[in-house]
């Protein structure tokens, strides 16, 4: 894992008083429990952990300009959030951490992957950081390689996969489309 980045520094000292104690606490068991495949940096506007494009080349199929994400921390004005992209692209992981952060005794505030928290009591470190230590950089690459969209799947090379922005949208079928309209032509005529 390099050095802290100056910029993660400064995301944490910007941050409001009472979460900073707590950003540093999760960031201490990231930084404690990744291999040393995965990379610290300021990514999508919070302190970000990912494989860098020097372990997998690919990068993210949403942008493979960016590193693929592994998670992340964030201070939002309504309070913290923690990123884990493996728990929300893994069902095994997923499984076993949402039984252990149960009986951890803790209330969970969870989205698919984003846990959202108040304070640093409001987490189990050690449920967190088992959860990181489960999916080393080779393991969660090939997660997700099972995972990602098949249209990601399809760029020629490392890193020329479509970005999801850059795609069309499917049109619905001419019938469906037809029998809307005469959907909507049936209403006029009905008043």
């Amino acid at each position: 894992m390099p050095a802290p980045s100056a910029e993660v520094t400064k995301y944490i000292a910007a941050a409001p008083a009472e979460h900073r104690a707590a950003l540093n606490a999760v960031r201490k068991v990231f930084l404690d429990n990744l291999d040393s495949d995965y990379a610290e940096a300021m990514a999508y506007g919070m302190i970000g952990y990912c494989v860098p494009h020097s372990v997998f080349p690919d990068g993210y199929h949403c942008d493979p300009r960016q590193p693929l994400p592994l998670g992340g921390i964030a201070s939002r004005k309504g309070g913290m959030s923690l990123h884990l992209m493996t728990v929300y692209g893994d069902s095994v992981l997923r499984d076993w951490f949402l039984k252990a952060w149960k009986q951890s005794g803790k209330k969970l505030d969870m989205g698919k992957a984003c846990i959202r928290f108040k304070k640093i009591d409001d987490l189990p470190l050690d449920v967190i950081a088992e959860a990181i230590r489960r999916v080393p950089a080779q393991k969660y690459i090939e997660t997700y390689l099972n995972w990602r969209p098949a249209s990601a799947a399809k760029g020629t090379a490392a890193g020329t996969a479509t970005p999801a922005s850059k795609t069309k949208r499917k049109t619905k079928p001419a019938a469906k489309k037809a029998a809307a309209k005469k959907k909507v032509a049936s209403k006029k005529n009905k008043t």
